[in-house]
């Protein structure tokens, strides 16, 4: 082969490549959706052939009209209700305490002394393990169910904070001191705004301890709520309302990390990271 022919064939190629149209492929990785579509898909054909027995699970067609069925008679929102009021009287206890006391822990010497060994001690016990003793305590109503939660938050809140106040840079102190802030005044200014994410993120281990209690607590000769709901299915075995139930608390997660992001874009507006984005 001469050449020029060689050469004439290879610009033919160059303008055959041209001309001739590209395909565009959208790139997988980029799909996130893909995968969720594609799991449901599976669920729903193995469902409808039979493969996974309604008894098992049920179809995620069945799940979306019992979702639909249970919100149209006030089942479900009247559960959530009940559920959402048990977390946030937990919640707020347990918040309190442990801010009060990583306070003092965390602002003197002594209250470190005091405060800080006891709940060391306790710290390990597993809440959850707690339950039986809660119930001989306060009975089998509402009161243990809250004490269950309050003690699971409590922990995160506390051990944060704790550290985030003993972890306040000591350059911010002497700054407000230089600025004549001394006492009350520099804890309020420098080290409570100082500690703040650090409580954040405690709040985040917080809100995710207390919904994990919730669903545990919740199954303790429960008359309402999502776990009554649940419970109830599990007698009938009703997979759909069971996979109904357990939707709601996964929301309920995924609502309560957002609502500490959320927070912390207000409250953090002054960290660099924020002032950059």
């Amino acid at each position: 082969m001469s050449l020029a022919y060689h050469d004439r064939l290879t610009d033919k190629a160059k303008v055959g490549a041209k001309a001739g149209p590209k395909l565009s492929w959208p790139k997988l990785a980029d799909q996130r959706w893909l995968s969720p579509v594609l799991l449901l898909a599976i669920w729903e054909v193995a469902s409808l052939t039979g493969v996974i027995p309604s008894r098992i699970l049920a179809a995620p067609s069945a799940v979306v009209q019992t979702l639909a069925h249970l919100v149209v008679n006030g089942d479900l929102p009247n559960a959530l209700i009940v559920s959402l009021a048990r977390m946030a009287v937990g919640l707020a206890i347990g918040v309190t305490t442990g801010t009060v006391l990583a306070l003092a822990a965390g602002l003197s010497k002594l209250g470190e002394t005091l405060v800080d060994p006891p709940l060391q001690i306790i710290r390990p016990l597993p809440t959850l393990a707690l339950t039986p003793l809660f119930i001989v305590w306060l009975g089998i109503g509402e009161t243990p169910k809250i004490a269950l939660i309050s003690l699971g938050v409590t922990f995160p809140i506390y051990l944060n904070l704790f550290n985030a106040i003993r972890s306040v840079d000591p350059r911010l102190m002497e700054a407000g001191r230089s600025f004549g802030l001394s006492g009350w005044d520099l804890i309020v200014n420098v080290v409570l705004p100082g500690a703040m994410p650090g409580f954040l993120v405690g709040l985040r281990y917080a809100l995710s301890v207390s919904l994990l209690i919730l669903v545990v607590a919740e199954q303790i000769n429960a008359s309402a709520g999502l776990g009554y709901l649940i419970n109830n299915a599990r007698d009938f075995m009703q997979t759909d309302v069971i996979v109904v139930c357990l939707l709601v608390y996964a929301l309920l997660g995924l609502g309560a990390d957002l609502l500490v992001r959320a927070l912390e874009r207000r409250l953090l507006v002054w960290r660099p990271a924020f002032l950059k984005a």
